[in-house]
């Protein structure tokens, strides 16, 4: 139970890797809030976490709106009193070749990937800051650092999110703040059940392990970094990708 006690806030949880790090982080005891657009879902999400004998509430996020993120952070407040753990995982993906790339598709992808996270943690180290400890950790991607052609704007985003960690790191260090990222590469998730055999011989092949990752391997690094055991480890990425990137 790494986490016994902790409260923690993660976005876009209602499913997939979300989903996963939400039901990892309250089996070691983390009381958990669901954030996410999708509120049905989010809720479904919230019932199973509570099954773990946990706190869980769902809450209808944007995370692109200002507002909706401050009140929604003031209702996990209210709720679960301190904030020990922001995850950042709400994500989109707008693909396309950067030449035929929409400026609107661009936009909803770094309002959502990037700005969200950076108003997601703006309200979170209000919190932290007087607390004096706190956890932020965002779901970067292995295409921040390799580039993904169709994806200009997604790999831009995942790519902010490594400046941003690192200056929170360093901006909040001080005040007991500690702010890492985790870039999986790829993970077999229902983006990628859809694909044929032959789409994911191909992609496995850009993998040393020659398999894909799985959401409960993220879930794994998020736990360390969010535990005891990585107190003393700020401004840094891991690498679950299976040797993809190194």
């Amino acid at each position: 139970m790494r986490l016994e006690g902790k409260n923690a806030l993660i976005t876009g949880a209602a499913q997939g890797i979300g989903k996963a790090v939400a039901l990892g982080m309250a089996k070691e005891g983390a009381h958990v809030a669901i954030a996410d657009v999708n509120i049905d879902s989010a809720q479904q999400t919230s019932k199973a976490v509570s099954a773990l004998g946990v706190k869980s509430i769902a809450l209808k996020l944007d995370v692109s709106n200002q507002e909706n993120v401050i009140n929604a952070f003031k209702e996990f407040t209210g709720q679960f009193g301190a904030l020990d753990i922001l995850i950042n995982n709400a994500g989109i993906t707008r693909d396309g070749i950067l030449l035929r790339m929409k400026e609107e598709d661009w936009d909803a992808v770094l309002n959502i990937n990037l700005k969200g996270s950076f108003l997601c943690s703006k309200e979170a180290i209000k919190i932290m800051g007087k607390q004096r400890f706190g956890k932020i950790i965002s779901i970067s991607s292995v295409v921040a650092f390799m580039g993904n052609p169709g994806q200009a704007n997604y790999s831009s985003s995942k790519a902010g999110l490594i400046g941003l960690t690192k200056t929170i790191a360093k901006e909040y260090a001080s005040r007991g703040i500690r702010a890492n990222a985790v870039a999986p590469g790829f993970i077999q998730t229902a983006m990628t059940d859809v694909l044929n055999d032959e789409v994911k011989d191909e992609m496995k092949k850009a993998i040393p392990l020659g398999q894909f990752g799985t959401p409960d391997d993220v879930t794994n690094a998020v736990i360390f970094l969010a535990s005891k055991e990585a107190d003393y480890i700020t401004g840094q990425v891991i690498h679950v990708n299976g040797g993809m990137y190194m």
